[in-house]
């Protein structure tokens, strides 16, 4: 993979991902993680919006 763009960042922001980064670990698996886990966070927040949408929107057995 060719290091060919660059991602402008703050002085403060390459200091706190430096401090995330493992040892070892490249700034391109560490954004890679950070987005995962971003992207999963996210899929979760919308199945909760929705799992409590469908709560709503059922009737309990018990009143059928």
């Amino acid at each position: 993979m060719s290091a060919d763009k660059r991602i402008p960042v703050t002085e403060e922001t390459r200091e706190e991902l430096h401090e995330l980064k493992k040892p070892g670990q490249t700034y391109d698996d560490l954004l890679k993680e950070l987005a995962q886990s971003r992207r999963r966070e996210d899929l979760e927040k919308r199945f909760q919006e929705l799992e409590d949408a469908d709560s709503d929107d059922l009737t309990p057995i018990e009143d059928v």
